[in-house]
């Protein structure tokens, strides 16, 4: 790739589809100012995003980023900036960013970021890389020696970054890992927030149909006024856990969110744990903010209804403020089981949204109908 005409670098960021693109977009918009302000000899950006699913097929940081410097140099860009959402393993650990000087190209793995802050922490990663990378190219170098690790301040701020082995056939000349338990936990929160779990709740919208009207009708039940207020704290905590753990498990085994991989090696099972781990918590954000919308529901529900004499007359106690929460709370648990089994109604694809490797399986499908086109 050769430096564009004029003293104007051309910038690239090469975004996996869906949440990746978007913090690319965001990063865009500034992104050739701040790099002029910050580099030397007044060079002058300009900066684009091509949304394309790079890492379909492969999550193997070499073949990306051989894929990586083929794109940019049929497109001639000086420096190409790929962004993923995947998880992405070297040498069994988390890597965070690779880096090319000699070929002008770095791979950024979003989730090694955190959860918190993401879009902030992925401009200032991007615009290390773009300057290391620039830094480089303008010295007439191939590598940028180790003793002066470009990423410095950000590796600074994102501990526990720090610099991981690199084979001598790759592209790559310098990587960071996301190292220790500190860093795993980074991986994962950085991976539920990419899954956006909020994006669940509507997608179960027949399920919390089923959940409300199976509390509206419980909330009425004399039967259940008398179990509600029987239930010592414990079983009421006991009747939640068990509630929402049979509509996470079976939300995850109706919808096959679970990952299963054929490969043997140390990393496929790294990922595919943290692919299901991350399903996992995904999917219990998800049924717990349900949970306790159909708390708040069932209250005013209660509330609105309830008639003290009738109450007192089926279980011989005065209806107090502490049994409107009691009632419930218990059907709320009631509920959840009946939003279970009305989750057998919805799309599979709303559900999956929660799963990395059902986008995989979608990166794949619009590589392959972009082919077929």
């Amino acid at each position: 790739m050769q430096a564009s005409p004029q003293g104007v670098t051309r910038v690239a960021l090469l975004s996996d589809p869906d949440a990746p693109t978007e913090i690319a977009k965001r990063v865009v918009r500034t992104l050739p100012a701040r790099l002029a302000d910050k580099s030397a000899q007044g060079r002058r950006f300009n900066a684009e995003v091509v949304s394309q699913p790079f890492t379909a097929g492969a999550e193997d940081p070499a073949t990306l980023m051989r894929r990586i410097v083929a794109r940019g140099s049929a497109e001639n860009w000086d420096i190409v900036v790929a962004l993923t959402d995947l998880p992405l393993h070297s040498h069994r650990q988390r890597l965070v960013v690779d880096l090319s000087h000699e070929h002008g190209a770095a791979l950024l793995s979003l989730p090694s970021l955190g959860g918190w802050q993401l879009q902030r922490n992925a401009r200032r990663a991007v615009e290390a890389a773009v300057l290391s990378l620039t830094g480089s190219r303008t010295l007439g170098t191939e590598r940028t020696p180790l003793s002066r690790p470009p990423l410095g301040p950000v590796a600074g701020r994102l501990a526990p970054i720090r610099p991981g082995p690199v084979d001598e056939e790759e592209f790559a000349d310098l990587r960071y890992v996301a190292s220790g338990p500190r860093g795993y936990l980074r991986v994962l929160v950085g991976m539920v927030r990419a899954n956006r779990p909020w994006r669940l709740v509507p997608g179960l919208s027949k399920a919390l149909a089923a959940a409300l009207a199976t509390g509206a009708i419980a909330t009425l039940d004399s039967t259940v006024w008398s179990l509600a207020t029987s239930l010592s704290t414990p079983r009421l905590v006991i009747a939640t856990v068990g509630s929402v753990g049979l509509m996470i498990g079976w939300l995850i085994v109706d919808a096959n969110l679970w990952h299963r991989t054929a490969e043997c090696s140390p990393e496929a099972r790294q990922r595919a744990t943290l692919y299901n781990t991350s399903t996992v918590v995904t999917v219990s954000i998800g049924v717990l903010v349900c949970y306790v919308g159909l708390m708040v529901v069932n209250l005013l529900w209660a509330w609105f209804l309830l008639n003290d004499q009738v109450f007192a007359s089926t279980t011989r106690d005065p209806l107090h403020a502490m049994d409107y929460w009691t009632l419930s709370w218990f059907v709320a648990s009631t509920a959840t089981v009946g939003g279970a089994l009305g989750s057998g109604l919805e799309s599979d694809d709303a559900i999956r949204a929660a799963a990395y490797s059902k986008r995989e399986q979608e990166r794949r499908d619009m590589l392959q109908d972009e082919n077929d086109g």
